[in-house]
């Protein structure tokens, strides 16, 4: 499997070793601070311009030892970003923090600093080697670390071109995944695709010299409650005969995002034990352009028999996901939860930080926004408007993956899936950017992992009982 390029794992549990302290404080509580300090710390403050400014950070010197420790001003209410960017400005060593105000939660800020220290160099010659840790518990390290591993997993398998990380690779990246854990993975490739009823993941990806395939994987008692993941796997997207501009292709290396979104939460889910049986299910496919490629006007007739009439070949994700959400609806699934970097009015309403969500169910999208806010992993409820159905009606055929205008588009994209959502199942649509487009506390530039952590926690409270 595809393990993270990680030079350290950033923690250390050690109870002997000595470390350097890293005392955090605010402005609130700077001035409280200062008062239980030596007459020489309070000048060595004042003849630094000290103010306790949110990211600053300072040195304060031991007469003996040289360095006493560093005094790290943080923003309180940036609980998960704050130590984010500390792996750049800390040199090499072990850091213990402390916390005299109680200003952190610990859990939040590790996670916040390990997702700093993440780093894609799978092609740099010459890596940049850092060996910044933290000291923490055996406890919390033995929480986070299935966490960190996970999403390091998304962002690299995010951030690999598509050169590396064709059809063919993503297809052997989940197959590895199913023997790490024991999990059944069945391939559908090419033309068996059409034989065994996918006709439209077949369409999207006839044009490309790798074949298309469906991945499904299987893992869990069967006595469980069953959910189904299904991911987005267009490892390329040119945009077909609808060909992308320049700068629209510049990153679509990221359109597998929801395939790694789909296996990483899977990964979280069989390494916890989550007593759930569980369906993951990845169409792959590189939208290409050859004289196989379809073509607007097209009609195809779905695996649920709904005939679908091509608006746009650049509206490709929607439609390899109708025949993934069929399948899965067929086996009538307790959850259905679909990851896919779908389209640029989510990307455009939300930004690049905040996931879009899309649910059938009020109960389902209440707990997962209670999980989102629990671990600051930002999601937006959005409308499943039954008012823009109309707008995805098809002249010639049942339905059309794309109106002629752009007014809506993540909510009439969410309504065509909705279309291949069984009855009465529960569901989840997630619309995401999966994309940093420049660094951030703790988010470096490329592929990202969103939602995850407020999922598998949702997920978490309403199984792991």
């Amino acid at each position: 499997m595809l393990m993270p390029v990680a030079h350290l794992f950033p923690f250390d549990q050690s109870k002997t070793k000595i470390a350097i302290p890293l005392i955090v404080i605010d402005q609130d509580h700077f001035n409280l601070w200062c008062e239980t300090q030596s007459p020489a710390i309070q000048q060595w403050l004042i003849a630094n311009a000290f103010k306790a400014e949110a990211g600053q950070m300072l040195a304060l010197p031991d007469p003996q030892q040289g360095l006493k420790a560093l005094l790290f001003a943080i923003d309180p209410t940036d609980s998960l970003y704050c130590l984010g960017d500390l792996n750049d400005r800390l040199n090499d060593g072990l850091y213990s923090i402390e916390d005299p105000y109680h200003l952190l939660n610990l859990e939040s800020a590790c996670l916040g600093f390990a997702l700093g220290t993440y780093r894609f160099q799978h092609f740099v010659a010459e890596r940049k080697k850092k060996s910044v840790q933290l000291k923490i518990t055996p406890s919390l390290y033995k929480k986070l670390e299935p966490h960190i591993n996970a999403l390091f997993w998304i962002r690299d398998l995010i951030n690999l071109p598509a050169e590396s990380l064709g059809p063919t690779q993503l297809a052997l990246e989940a197959q590895e995944l199913a023997k790490v854990y024991q999990a059944e993975c069945k391939i559908i490739v090419g033309t068996a695709l059409l034989e065994q009823g996918y006709p439209l993941i077949h369409t999207v990806g006839r044009a490309s010299d790798e074949a298309p395939r469906l991945v499904e994987l299987n893992w869990g008692n069967t006595m469980h409650p069953k959910i189904s993941l299904i991911g987005k796997g267009v490892c390329f997207d040119t945009g077909g005969l609808n060909i992308k501009g320049m700068d629209g292709m510049s990153t679509m290396k990221k359109d597998m995002g929801g395939a790694a979104h789909a296996l990483g939460l899977a990964r979280l889910i069989m390494e916890n034990q989550l007593p759930v049986r569980l369906q993951v299910l990845i169409p792959i496919v590189e939208n290409a352009i050859n004289g196989h490629a379809y073509r607007p006007g097209d009609i195809f007739i779905s695996r649920k028999g709904l005939s679908v009439e091509i608006g746009n070949t650049d509206a490709e994700g929607r439609l390899i996901l109708a025949d993934a959400l069929t399948k899965a609806s067929e086996s009538n699934p307790e959850l259905m939860i679909d990851f896919a970097t779908l389209t640029g009015a989510a990307r455009i309403a939300m930004g690049h930080t905040i996931a879009a969500l899309f649910c059938n169910d009020d109960n389902v999208a209440a707990g997962l926004l209670t999980a989102s806010e629990k671990t600051l992993d930002p999601i937006w409820r959005m409308p499943l408007f039954a008012g823009y159905k109309k707008m995805i009606r098809g002249k010639f055929a049942d339905l059309n993956n794309a109106p002629n205008h752009s007014y809506g588009a993540a909510i009439t994209a969410a309504l065509f899936l909705e279309c291949f959502v069984g009855k009465n199942i529960p569901w989840a649509h997630f619309d995401l950017n999966a994309w940093n487009a420049s660094a951030q506390s703790g988010r470096p530039e490329g592929g990202e992992a969103m939602a995850i952590r407020a999922v598998f926690t949702y997920l978490e409270a309403r199984y792991a009982e």
